[in-house]
């Protein structure tokens, strides 16, 4: 990334909230352009400013985050959002992955981890909290109804445990000793038999319907 990523921060706890923007001051190329605490002031900031990248709490009091990604969906412009929650039960990370959001990162984790979120989200990737999808996982698979999915050959089933441990393609390549580039051209063949186009509603597909076959170990 060439430029700093710009940051809006919507989190209704204001001590959080100053917490995090004393944490992106001081961190190079980022800036938090903006913070507030509600749904219809986040709005007004991105109606009138440029913004990379959202922190959004799930939890906005009366309000849930969710409802700014329905506008997000309506506007021209490439802001991504990265929920930030002290928790969401795994039909909340289902609705969020359905409207528009890039990632999932719990707010007791690391400052470390939360700023690798910020940068792969801002360089188009996804980041779901691995525990989170896990425990997504387990319960779509006590509801999931039978539906057939096109095979998966075993290279793209070891890509596609890979994305649900919350790996980079950079580090899908490394695990699996390959280039980048082939990582990539799988990632784009999974995007076509699951029939989406972006790595969360990959993650979404994967986790409602086709996990059991798409997952499991070869024999």
């Amino acid at each position: 990334m060439s430029a700093s990523v710009r940051i809006l921060i919507i989190d209704d706890h204001t001590i959080f909230r100053e917490s995090l923007l004393r944490l992106l001051a001081g961190e190079p190329g980022m800036q938090v352009v903006e913070h507030c605490g509600t749904v219809a002031e986040g709005r007004n900031i991105l109606a009138e400013t440029t913004i990379d990248v959202v922190l959004l709490d799930y939890d906005l009091g009366e309000e849930s985050g969710t409802d700014l990604l329905k506008y997000l969906r309506e506007m021209p412009g490439t802001t991504r959002v990265l929920m930030l929650t002290a928790g969401m039960i795994s039909s909340a990370t289902l609705h969020a992955m359905d409207s528009g959001a890039a990632g999932m990162i719990l707010k007791h984790s690391g400052a470390r981890q939360l700023l690798e979120a910020i940068r792969r989200v801002a360089d188009g990737e996804s980041w779901w909290d691995p525990a989170v999808l896990r425990s997504v996982l387990f319960t779509s698979q006590e509801n999931v109804t039978s539906q057939r999915a096109r095979d998966l050959t075993e290279r793209q089933r070891s890509v596609m445990r890979c994305i649900l441990d919350g790996l980079s393609n950079k580090e899908i390549a490394d695990r699996l000793q390959s280039s980048e580039t082939s990582v990539k051209a799988s990632v784009r063949e999974l995007f076509t038999k699951a029939g989406v186009r972006t790595r969360s509603q990959l993650v979404r597909v994967a986790i409602e319907r086709f996990s059991a076959e798409w997952l499991k170990e070869s024999k």
